[in-house]
């Protein structure tokens, strides 16, 4: 038996790569998972854009079990860049990203057990960015500040942390050379990597820690990099 013995645990965007792994790993230590994906399986399907959908399945889960215990937002928002986004497609964006884990998080607030807590998962791209990704670095920047919000607002009641992942290799490619190298900690990430320190923050061993971002990057992002260190060259637009 472990703390996590029939738990219940919602995970969005369940159905594979980080999600799924979460799930898979909840599952493991006994938890009973529900998962809302788009893809079609034997989850709850829906698009999350929809609060219709998101207060459906809220109403499913609650009449299954009567109470959960974490909330894992995971649901993968659109990225497309400023040359291409259209305003539409930035609110979906936004809708999937951050409007959602915020409607969840307040229709499961007063069904949550004792202990219960919440685990929303940004991204190292809410504090760096590369060009044309602003629809989803936008979504989980706000998802990274909604985080703290919601732990001051569930103060005593709910924590809620948010890990920023790196890059993670979610299709089991295994790289080496630079891309590999490139990372102070010598390697991609995989889910596992994720999945354990969302565990983690959902455990009684985390009991102190809310308001929390934990980015977990393989130190990519505390990298300082300039032109000519370390066989990096800058082969940009020459502005003189």
């Amino acid at each position: 038996m472990t703390e996590f013995s029939g738990k219940i645990a919602v995970v969005t965007g369940g159905a594979q790569g980080i999600g799924a792994c979460i799930a898979e790993m909840f599952r493991a230590e006994g938890a009973v998972v529900e998962i809302i994906d788009r893809q079609a399986g034997d989850w709850y399907t829906g698009d999350l854009a929809d609060p219709k959908v998101i207060e459906a399945f809220v109403k499913d889960v609650i009449q299954k079990h009567g109470h959960i215990d974490y909330l894992i937002n995971n649901a993968l928002p659109l990225m497309k860049g400023i040359d291409t986004c259209t305003y539409d497609e930035f609110m979906n964006a936004l809708a999937v990203g951050t409007a959602a884990p915020f409607y969840l998080a307040k229709l499961f607030a007063p069904y949550f057990a004792k202990g219960g807590a919440i685990v929303n998962i940004s991204s190292s791209r809410d504090r760096m960015s590369q060009p044309q990704t602003e629809s989803y670095t936008a979504a989980k920047g706000g998802i990274a500040a909604l985080t703290h919000a919601l732990a001051a607002s569930f103060a005593g009641r709910i924590r809620a942390n948010s890990v920023s992942p790196g890059w993670i290799e979610t299709k089991g490619n295994v790289y080496s050379g630079p891309d590999a190298s490139q990372q102070p900690c010598g390697r991609v990430g995989v889910p596992q990597d994720i999945a354990s320190m969302v565990l983690y923050l959902c455990s009684e061993k985390a009991g102190f820690i809310t308001g929390e971002n934990v980015c977990i990057d393989g130190g990519m992002t505390r990298l300082m990099i300039y032109h000519g260190d370390h066989g990096w060259t800058y082969e940009g637009e020459n502005n003189e």
